[in-house]
């Protein structure tokens, strides 16, 4: 016999399948943003198709480099330091444990020497997978909390999660090129070269207008739809790390300790803090920094986890 659900408790199942759903539907939505903005530009501005391949051709190989060599970017940049077991037992015996109970194969373990307490993951899949703690995250945090912590962390590897950045982070980018390009050759003429003015009279000028809102507006929409879907992951890495450490009280403690801390971590910047646990550049609350912070906020990430 099964007892009933508490009034007003979330079951983590039920929550990780609902962030998954949001998830790919955000990834949907982005996939046509870039899709609707190629067209557009393609039409309005009449590129032969082998402008067209050239500059797919320069994205497939800045996707390829950011899909391989993307995390040891971010670890030179961010200073962490490759640390063993026997130099930082507690840490890696518990990222050990964490990923038996987890089916994981054992990422890198690195550490951060900075006093201000976070963590985040990196890498393309599992095999290639980093876990990196700051020096303030294993001074502060009670050995059950650091542990929640790294299942979080865990947890992002073992979703994907950081592919799936990957992917928002290069569709982004591709939107801005995009945008940027449009822009330039509308603004030395392109739109209003005689090809393109024969193209159905004075209809042209409307497509023209349509495609200059659409890249005006296509890079807005685009930050807006990443950070959104960074959103839902780290809600996904909440609810997948509750279930396998097994102790979502833990981890809600641990995201108290880490954002009333308040030393400022010196290695973070706008390219890589999507990365962390708790967003580590504390700017002023507003409708636009809600609109593109990748972070939930911190009260309702820990009101879920004390929910499930």
């Amino acid at each position: 016999m099964t007892s009933a659900p508490v009034p007003g408790s979330v079951l983590i199942y039920d929550r990780i399948a609902a962030n998954r759903r949001k998830t790919w539907l955000l990834m949907a939505l982005f996939v046509a943003l870039t899709t609707a903005l190629l067209g557009l530009l393609v039409y309005a501005l009449g590129f032969p198709p082998g402008a067209i391949g050239i500059v797919g051709i320069a994205l497939i190989v800045y996707a390829l480099f950011s899909y391989f060599a993307g995390s040891r970017v971010i670890l030179a940049i961010s200073g962490a330091h490759e640390v063993t077991k026997e130099q930082e037992w507690e840490y890696v015996r518990r990222v050990e444990n964490l990923c038996i109970g987890a089916g994981l194969p054992m990422p890198r373990t690195w550490v951060l020497e900075d006093t201000a307490p976070n963590a985040f993951a990196t890498g393309r899949d599992p095999q290639h997978a980093h876990v990196v703690v700051t020096r303030g995250l294993l001074q502060k945090l009670e050995p059950i909390e650091l542990e929640a912590v790294l299942a979080h962390e865990l947890s992002h590897i073992g979703n994907y999660d950081i592919r799936v950045m990957t992917v928002a982070a290069l569709l982004v980018g591709v939107v801005v090129l995009m945008s940027d390009f449009f822009l330039r050759f509308t603004y030395w003429g392109a739109g209003a070269r005689p090809r393109n003015r024969g193209k159905g009279g004075g209809g042209w000028l409307i497509v023209l207008l349509l495609a200059v809102v659409a890249a005006i507006l296509a890079p807005i929409v685009a930050q807006a739809l990443r950070a959104a879907i960074s959103r839902q992951r780290e809600f996904l890495a909440d609810a997948s790390g509750a279930l396998l450490c097994r102790h979502p009280e833990a981890l809600a403690r641990a995201l108290e300790k880490i954002a009333a801390d308040p030393e400022p971590l010196e290695a973070a910047n706008k390219g890589t803090a999507h990365l962390f646990i708790y967003n580590p550049l504390r700017e002023h609350h507003s409708f636009l920094n809600s609109l593109f912070d990748t972070h939930p906020p911190i009260a309702e990430r820990i009101r879920l986890l004390r929910s499930m």
